[in-house]
């Protein structure tokens, strides 16, 4: 969870290892025309259908069917009973790879247990009717191994990869130190089959059935994932008082959290920097004072063809979209784009526009094409 940020941090933008003056970063005017299409209470995520209609997540629990063209919704029903609250309700969705064929979608969301709010996966039948459709036949097939009252950072964005596997980002839910535990599945990237059974190969495959699920570990709330050209995974992740990070996720690698960050406790302590334990994965990017990322995608299409191969990010507390070019292993902010709203999901469709959704109450899905 971001709070507000210290007349400190708010002096100076770090990316990277460099101290950037914010005036020096690309500032040329907006490089798109928006186009509002519909608006949302408290939207969390979106997903492109193979008819061109898109299903819109609402945190409350609500899913919605959206029509790009006429610019109506309608609603999907079945959706499970989410632990709405702090950051939790109904978070992501991912269509399966062969979802023209079968139907099954994925949702991500935030249930209630013994011990408060842990995350959860499940896949359903989607049946569209009309306007709208029903999910059917719900299992979950993926579970926080812990639970914890405050209803937060619970990021699980959802994932499909080149391989057919499931991805899970799985975040901590303020715990901290399970992050760094073995014995559990919070703070960690999760690799599976699509049925939730832990991937083939993977790096702690030996270790037993929580550890066979384990890509890589030490991550504190990550909120965006996606996969570059070359078939690397990006992650981006928030932060605390400082240290919003850009990773490029490496098998079995451990990327630190809590024991390091470039950023600080909310009370003030300091955290060691990465510097101080290079046994740990670095941030390819960071940023004090924050951007709050929410969402990512590594940019593949031609409409904005000087940007393919760009990590775009969606900023909460920051209010933007930043984009950061990536060199071989190096990252760099390049531009941030004043949105004026908290921006949420984001995503980029067959022909190469780009779609984000806003934060909150009448966040709206806009569609971004070039001037």
């Amino acid at each position: 969870m971001h709070l507000g940020l210290s007349a400190t941090y708010a002096l100076a933008l770090v990316t990277g290892a460099l101290a950037v003056p914010s005036q020096e970063l690309d500032t040329r005017q907006t490089p798109w025309k928006s186009t509002a299409i519909t608006s949302h209470a408290e939207p969390w995520a979106f997903a492109f259908l193979p008819d061109n209609r898109i299903i819109v997540n609402e945190r409350r629990g609500n899913m919605k069917l959206v029509d790009p063209v006429a610019k109506t919704q309608g609603t999907i029903t079945g959706v499970p009973s989410v632990a709405y609250g702090g950051q939790g309700g109904l978070h992501d969705i991912a269509l399966h790879p062969k979802y023209a064929e079968n139907g099954i979608v994925y949702i991500s969301y935030a249930e209630s247990g013994s011990g408060g709010a842990g995350g959860a996966v499940a896949r359903a039948k989607l049946t569209l009717s009309g306007s709208g459709g029903a999910l059917s036949g719900l299992e979950v097939i993926w579970r926080h191994s812990q639970r914890a009252s405050g209803g937060l950072q619970f990021a699980c964005r959802l994932l499909f990869g080149p391989d057919g596997a499931l991805w899970i980002s799985s975040g901590e839910i303020n715990q901290m130190t399970p992050a760094q535990s073995m014995t559990g599945n919070l703070g960690k990237m999760i690799k599976l089959y699509d049925n939730g059974t832990a991937f083939a190969g993977n790096p702690f495959a030996s270790q037993g059935a929580i550890q066979a699920q384990i890509w890589s570990l030490g991550h504190r709330n990550p909120l965006g994932i996606d996969w570059d050209a070359q078939g690397r995974l990006w992650e981006v992740e928030m932060g605390p008082m400082g240290g919003d990070e850009l990773n490029l996720i490496q098998p079995g690698a451990n990327y630190g959290w809590p024991l390091v960050s470039q950023g600080k406790h909310y009370d003030g302590r300091t955290i060691p920097a990465h510097s101080t334990r290079p046994e740990f994965a670095p941030p390819k990017a960071f940023w004090v004072p924050v951007i709050s990322p929410a969402g990512l995608i590594i940019y593949k299409g031609d409409l904005f063809s000087s940007w393919k191969g760009n990590a775009i990010i969606t900023g909460l507390s920051s209010q933007s979209i930043v984009r950061v070019t990536i060199t071989g292993d190096t990252a760099k902010e390049a531009q941030r784009i004043s949105m004026g709203k908290r921006m949420r999901g984001i995503r980029e469709d067959k022909d190469g526009a780009i779609w984000v959704i806003e934060d909150g109450a009448n966040g709206r899905l806009l569609k971004l094409t070039p001037n």
